[in-house]
């Protein structure tokens, strides 16, 4: 039995408290006294016991699982490839999850932001790739670099200059992207073509390095399709691994397809369900000068109903314009986004990794979720999952 004395209280450091917890109590506390030596000890020293007292609160009260954060972020669309499909884009940020290659995710180091994860078109044949929170919003690396405004040649400047120094791994024949195709442009420097909504939750360590071993584990081999593997699909797979069977397809109100606002609705009602995950929902602004300002994101029937499409499906076919209609009332018209919602400019990001408190706007986010919405978004298509190679849903019973 080690017969080395605990630290006065008041003097001890933070080492010497880890130090003391860790190997000077437990031997301590196991240590048989006579009733005389523990009056004594008690007598002799009272600041002892309520030293120990202290610690053993500390202990019981410290929470057991070390929570991180991930966002889903709603990005809206942009353009005119925007005014043709508005369902925008989404893809899912992580706290703790970090990039050691574009194609490659390990834990952060103390210090760095974090990286956000996707699934786009025409990227060396790559299913997903990652890139670091900063470079992906602003195209730089450091927050003191972001611009106030942009033009078109400060956009094109700072993707090159990034791409030239993180992105040649990729490959040398992954094009730059244009209207038809995508292309490496499209995973840097996205608020200067669209205002994106981050869509906050807690995650755990042992959900994070699952997800990486996972990840790394899989084949990151394309199979992009537009309608029914897009990027939407993508999160939803995520989002199934984090919580199991509660993120499906809905026949209504996007006839079968996922888009970026079905999937960000799911998550919204399942955090209602679930405070523990502390959902908060922030804004993350469009810089100006390169592109106007973009669009509200879309359902499919929201789409089609609410644009130009409207009139040549009802000319065409009247009965179709009609339950597009009725499905667009019933089922398409929640919304997400709080009343003012913080926005995060630059130097606000670190919201995003530090540990979440009750969520003030949670309710706000929520409560504007229709009910009708809730009742009905239960009709399910089986997600075929055999042609994909990548990320697996995966199969449980359990809430």
């Amino acid at each position: 039995m080690s017969n080395t004395p605990l630290p006065a209280i008041g003097t001890e450091s933070q080492s010497d408290t880890i130090h003391f917890l860790f190997l000077l109590l437990p031997p301590y506390l196991s240590k048989k006294f006579t009733a005389t030596e523990l009056m004594g000890s008690m007598m002799r020293t009272p600041r002892r016991i309520v030293l120990i007292l202290s610690v053993l609160a500390l202990v019981l009260c410290y929470p057991t699982r070390s929570r991180g954060q991930a966002a889903l972020l709603m990005e809206e669309p942009y353009g005119f490839f925007g005014t043709l499909n508005p369902t925008g884009h989404t893809a899912i940020y992580f706290a703790r999850i970090c990039a050691e290659t574009p194609t490659k995710l390990r834990r952060c180091e103390p210090g760095e932001m974090g990286s956000v994860i996707s699934r786009y078109s025409d990227v060396a044949h790559h299913d997903w790739v990652v890139i670091p929170l900063i470079p992906y919003l602003y195209s730089v690396e450091d927050v003191s670099e972001v611009p106030e405004r942009v033009n078109r040649e400060n956009v094109h400047r700072l993707r090159n200059q990034y791409h030239e120094a993180h992105l040649l791994g990729l490959g040398k024949d992954v094009r730059k992207g244009d209207f038809w195709h995508g292309g490496w442009t499209q995973l840097v420097g996205v608020t200067y073509e669209r205002r994106l909504y981050a869509f906050r939750f807690d995650t755990t360590e042992a959900q994070d390095d699952a997800f990486i071993e996972r990840m790394n584990r899989d084949k990151n081999r394309s199979h992009f399709e537009l309608f029914y593997n897009n990027c939407a699909d993508f999160s939803r797979k995520v989002m199934n691994f984090y919580f199991p069977r509660k993120f499906r397809r809905s026949f209504f109100p996007d006839a079968g397809m996922t888009t970026p606002k079905q999937i960000t609705y799911k998550l919204v009602r399942y955090a209602k369900k679930h405070p523990e995950l502390h959902l908060e929902v922030y804004e993350i602004p469009q810089i100006p000068g390169y592109r106007r300002m973009s669009r509200t994101n879309k359902s499919v029937s929201e789409s089609l109903v609410t644009t130009g499409y409207a009139l040549p499906i009802a000319l065409l076919n009247p009965y179709l314009a009609g339950g597009l209609f009725a499905d667009y009332v019933v089922h398409g018209r929640y919304h997400l986004i709080p009343k003012d919602p913080k926005k995060l400019l630059p130097d606000d990001l670190t919201t995003l990794t530090v540990p979440a408190a009750p969520a003030e706007n949670l309710p706000n986010a929520s409560e504007q979720v229709h009910s009708v919405a809730a009742a009905n978004a239960e009709s399910n298509v089986p997600a075929s999952l055999a042609d994909d190679p990548g990320l697996k849903e995966p199969m449980a019973s359990h809430e």
